[in-house]
């Protein structure tokens, strides 16, 4: 009676597999629910030490302010970097808000305008360019130069042409001075494809430019006659900013793109210099002060905070390619 061994059924067995897997799937889900746990409690902490970080910063404003030693003179910098556009960094709103700080503080010696940048917004480089030659006017014993870094080209030089002097690197790229407007044309495209295209307007050259549909001679001649006169207003500019300095040469407002060194021979430029030269050898005033505008502590740190909400969420709930 004590020796009968009795065999398990198939059935008891798979119960017992059945059993053994939900088991181990519920330990398995707690230990995951408890990493997840964790991981939310050190990302709360964390907020909650940013929260506190960003009230200290609130009620000790001078951490972010810019240290300037009592009555000694200095370089006032102010940069124009990338494109210049009204929704930049290099828009018109910040630089002139810059300058005006520059000229206004009672301890520049001189403001130095260094500008990086292939060019942009007609208008906004309009608008900077006429507040450089209104603040030289007002101050006239606060010189104002312009150190050209990589790239001065188009806006950044329209700009640039309101200084009292254009530094450059022999290997800086300065110049084109033109205009352009551009597009594509797919009128053939959509006559191979059996696409009509249906434009309806109010105003006879309401459409005119519109990529799907024929160009219109007269259209273009218009646009042409516009293109001219931004053009010419360009050269104004820059024939009013650098004199005498420039040569006698047609290609200065072909539109072309010149090295430091032809820039030099052409009269677009005065020499070469970096900010630090100018700031301790030109103005004499060797501490530099930027006075450019730029993101407060706070603007900062809520960017890095939203990068960092987007990265929990993507490892937590598998959203990496939405946030991207």
């Amino acid at each position: 009676m004590f020796g009968i061994k009795k065999n398990k059924t198939d059935g008891q067995e798979l119960d017992e597999n059945w059993e053994c897997n939900t088991v181990r799937k519920l330990a398995l889900a707690s230990l995951e629910e408890q990493r997840r746990t964790r991981r939310w409690g050190i990302f709360f902490k964390f907020l909650a030490f940013a929260y506190l970080f960003v009230l200290l910063l609130m009620m000790n404003p001078d951490w972010s302010a810019t240290k300037k030693d009592g009555d000694k003179k200095h370089t006032a910098l102010v940069d124009v970097s990338g494109i210049i556009s009204n929704d930049a960094d290099a828009s018109a709103d910040n630089i002139v808000t810059a300058l005006r700080e520059a000229f206004e503080d009672d301890n520049t010696a001189g403001v130095i305008l260094r500008i990086n940048s292939p060019g942009g917004s007609p208008v906004q480089s309009a608008y900077i360019n006429d507040e450089i030659h209104r603040l030289r006017e007002k101050y006239e014993d606060i010189p104002l130069y312009a150190v050209i870094s990589d790239l001065c080209a188009s806006g950044g030089y329209y700009i640039a042409a309101g200084a009292d002097k254009i530094y450059a690197n022999k290997s800086s790229l300065v110049g084109s001075i033109g205009v352009i407007m551009n597009g594509f044309g797919f009128v053939d495209s959509m006559e191979k494809l059996g696409v009509q295209r249906r434009l309806h307007t109010a105003g006879e050259h309401k459409g005119f430019l519109d990529p799907f549909s024929p160009e219109n001679p007269a259209e273009v001649a218009h646009v042409e006659k516009v293109l001219e006169q931004l053009h010419q207003q360009f050269i104004d500019v820059v024939k009013k900013g650098r004199g005498e300095r420039l040569k006698d040469n047609d290609k200065v407002f072909s539109g072309l793109i010149w090295s430091g060194e032809e820039a030099l021979a052409m009269g677009l430029v005065d020499d070469f210099a970096s900010s630090s030269y100018v700031a301790r050898e030109v103005i004499k005033a060797e501490d530099i002060v930027d006075f450019s505008v730029s993101k407060t502590y706070l603007e900062k740190l809520t960017e890095r905070l939203g990068a960092s909400v987007a990265t929990h969420l993507s490892s937590q709930f598998g959203l990496s390619g939405a946030l991207r």
